[in-house]
């Protein structure tokens, strides 16, 4: 296991276009709160065209990820990007239009381009090697920090420092730079025109495979809740042990670095335990860290509870991933991710929402303790679906477990119903068990890695 398997042109165009398709999503809803603060009750409504980008959002990544095609998967990505682009196009150049208008931009700017981040980390995995997939999706992860790490600050500075519209005018050369680096990429990545069985019988339709992955989800949306609603809390926790509200930036900042760190050093080596015991034992450690920060009263505790609260939420990321590939065929993965991208992004909705109601009746550390209480519940929930739907999500041995020799039909989970699930070598075992795991199939090792 190395990230020098990793290391090649292809990955470097790639994440050259992974950038110029996600930094703008970062960039959006602190550059729609400058686009109008100064217009009457600016803030309200750079709030609400946040909300209006997170909902297209929302609708946009399993809406436009479930009819991505593999095998011709680029124009579909070219084509998402250039509609975000066209979003903000009309945001930068109509900064005082009615807000029903700005509205409709901000849905259009996070609609379609919500479903490339799934479409491009399916083609990432295509293009290394089987054995480094872990590190290909922990070297995501680590870049995916330092985007939303590097993107707050260059808002604010191109935001009060030249003009409000120009974060917004860079999302659109941004978006626009990574679809010509698509088009120096694979046409698309490795799939099959329909899901099968082992025995060669029609499997079960695109939608009835990604409800299988309920269990992943919820647990995936679990964690990015905590440390949103962490997030969103900040300031106010801040005020609320006497710490100036600057210090946000800076400890936000720390966590994203943390995050990045995270994220190497589990593809670094090899993890014992099955996958969702992984993951579990991350989002509770990510629950001790958080309520840690609600607790500490002095800024350096709250600052490192967070940044190593971070760190555990990238490598829990990496895991609900890699228990994601796992469970779905080639041809399933980009929906799939896109469904992930949709739940995450609605568990960061729900944190905004459970934010704004407890802090209308309750101090900051009571607000995060309450998110806290209702991560752990839901990665319970999710925990248990793994465990009664058969273990194929969330199975893994320390090196990750593999996906099948029948690369139609891998590492389906044993659920009753749904006929024909094989183990993750692609064989049936006994009496309807998977079959073994971590054994590598055609080069095949580690499971995967990294949101």
């Amino acid at each position: 296991m190395s990230y020098r398997d990793v290391a090649s042109k292809q990955v470097l165009i790639w994440a050259c276009t992974s950038v110029g398709a996600r930094m703008p999503v970062a960039m959006a809803p602190l550059a729609l709160v400058f686009l109008v603060r100064e217009r009457p009750g600016g803030y309200a409504l750079g709030a609400a065209l946040a909300a209006a980008f997170v909902v297209g959002e929302m609708i946009g990544a399993p809406l436009i990820g479930l009819r991505l095609r593999p095998d011709r998967a680029r124009p579909q990505l070219a084509a998402a990007l250039t509609a975000g682009a066209a979003g903000f196009v009309g945001l930068g150049a109509l900064p005082g239009a009615h807000p029903v208008v700005l509205a409709a931009f901000a849905f259009l700017a996070g609609g379609p381009p919500a479903a490339v981040a799934g479409g491009l980390r399916a083609m990432l995995t295509a293009l290394v090697p089987a054995r480094a997939v872990t590190q290909a999706l922990s070297a995501e992860s680590m870049l995916t920090s330092g985007v939303w790490a590097v993107s707050p600050a260059a808002v604010t500075g191109l935001a009060l420092g030249v003009a409000p519209r120009v974060p917004l005018l860079l999302a659109v050369a941004l978006m626009l730079t990574s679809v010509v680096g698509l088009w120096l990429l694979p046409a698309g990545w490795a799939a099959h025109d329909e899901p099968r069985t082992a025995g060669g019988r029609k499997g079960p339709s695109l939608l009835g495979l990604l409800a299988v992955a309920w269990p992943v989800y919820v647990t995936g949306a679990a964690g990015l809740t905590l440390l949103g609603l962490a997030e969103l809390v900040l300031p106010a926790l801040l005020e609320q042990r006497g710490i100036g509200v600057g210090w946000s930036g800076p400890i936000l900042a720390g966590l994203a670095v943390g995050a990045g760190l995270g994220a190497f050093l589990y593809g670094v080596r090899s993890w014992p335990g099955r996958l969702r015991t992984r993951s579990a034992v991350l989002i509770g450690g990510m629950s001790v860290c958080v309520t840690a920060a609600a607790l500490t009263p002095n800024t350096a505790g709250i600052a490192a509870a967070l940044a190593v609260g971070g760190m555990l939420q990238s490598g829990a990321l990496v895991t609900r991933n890699l228990s994601l590939r796992e469970t779905l065929p080639a041809d399933a993965l980009a929906a799939g991710y896109s469904v992930m991208y949709a739940a995450a992004s609605a568990g960061y909705a729900a944190a905004g929402s459970l934010a704004g109601a407890l802090l209308q009746v309750a101090a900051p550390s009571t607000a995060v303790l309450a998110g806290v209480a209702l991560t752990l519940v839901l990665t319970g929930v999710g925990w248990w679906g793994e465990v009664r739907l058969g273990g194929g999500a969330g199975r893994g041995s320390g090196r990750g477990s593999v996906r099948g020799a029948d690369p139609v039909a891998p590492g389906h989970l044993q659920v009753p119903g749904l006929e024909g699930a094989v183990g993750p070598e692609g064989l049936p075992g006994p009496e309807g068990t998977p079959g073994p795991e971590g054994t590598a199939i055609r080069g095949r090792s580690d499971a995967e890695g990294c949101l």
